[in-house]
């Protein structure tokens, strides 16, 4: 069956996220669906060759899932990341008077930037397909093993075969994103919030390289009235203080959803003080890579700390 999604439109980060959400959630449903089909070939007709014909289905699906979630990822990082940057680098610019041009130093730090945010999406699909093989394993081998013993049909076999779906279902659950920890998270959910997170981190890297760019070392924080620095409950508040442009690189948002955003403060930190000599004419740009974009959700912390790479001008 056709997937109904048309391609990706770069636009606002809201609607995209969204977007992205329904369309990886569509994809985990359906590989679950799969799933369900063989289970109800278990419970139902449990038969060895039909149940390895719908096995051999659902092999198909994982591959399909696959090929899903690699396409909306790529689509995300090669159309929505770059649209952000160039939103945020060209706000800075516009503040500080100046053009935004995509130069070689730019597009290096984008690409970074989005090749950090596919692995993420990668290793989480990755993970899916190889609880979505263990589970092909599984169900395989018990087809084989057990499944010609309840061709009989009787009521005994009937319950025996339901048993045994049951008990692959409660062994092989593919509905949920699974954390490190354990925590089992709605695929919507997680791939919403990490989505935005990284939107958020792309259009900050652009105000702050363009920043750095442009020789000016400090950048005024907007965020929420609570929002702390290095988490939400961080006491140090975020909004309306001055902070050097690394500092805020290596904190480019606190949390899931966060709003933060910088403008340039040319006129902070002229001549003394930490950062004035952040930018040299001729240095490297830095591009923060979101390292802290498989958020904990739903009450988790999360800590957004930010691996950097520099580029040579």
């Amino acid at each position: 069956m056709p997937y109904p999604w048309p391609p990706l439109t770069p636009g606002d980060p809201d609607e995209v996220a969204h977007r992205v959400a329904l369309v990886l959630d569509d994809a985990w449903q359906r590989l679950a669906d799969q799933q369900q089909a063989v289970l109800a070939r278990f419970a139902d007709h449990p038969r060895l060759p039909h149940v390895l014909a719908t096995l051999k289905e659902f092999q198909q699906a994982i591959r399909v899932f696959r090929d899903r979630v690699d396409d909306e990822a790529r689509a995300f990082v090669q159309r929505q990341l770059p649209h952000l940057y160039e939103q945020g680098a060209r706000h800075a610019a516009a503040a500080l008077g100046t053009a935004f041009t995509w130069t070689q130093i730019h597009a290096d730090a984008l690409q970074a930037l989005a090749a950090d945010s596919y692995a993420d999406f990668l290793r989480r699909s990755e993970e899916a397909e190889r609880m979505a093989a263990q589970f092909y394993r599984a169900a395989r081998a018990v087809a084989r093993r057990e499944v010609p013993l309840l061709a009989a049909g009787n009521r005994t076999a009937r319950q025996a075969a339901r048993q045994l779906a049951d008990r692959l279902a409660a062994e092989h659950q593919l509905r949920h994103v699974v954390y490190r920890d354990g925590a089992r998270v709605p695929v919507r959910v997680w791939a919403e919030a990490a989505t935005l997170a990284k939107s958020a981190v792309a259009y900050n890297a652009g105000t702050l390289n363009k920043a750095r760019q442009a020789g000016v070392a400090y950048v005024e924080v907007f965020d929420g009235a609570d929002c702390g620095w290095l988490t939400h409950t961080d006491p140090d508040k975020a909004n309306g203080t001055v902070r050097t442009v690394g500092e805020a690189a290596e904190a480019p948002i606190s949390h899931p959803r966060c709003r933060r955003a910088f403008g340039p403060r040319p006129d902070a930190g002229v001549g003394d003080g930490p950062g004035a000599d952040a930018y040299r004419p001729g240095s490297n740009l830095v591009s923060p890579v979101a390292h802290g974009a498989r958020c904990a959700i739903l009450g988790r912390e999360w800590a957004p700390r930010v691996r950097f790479r520099t580029f040579s001008a």
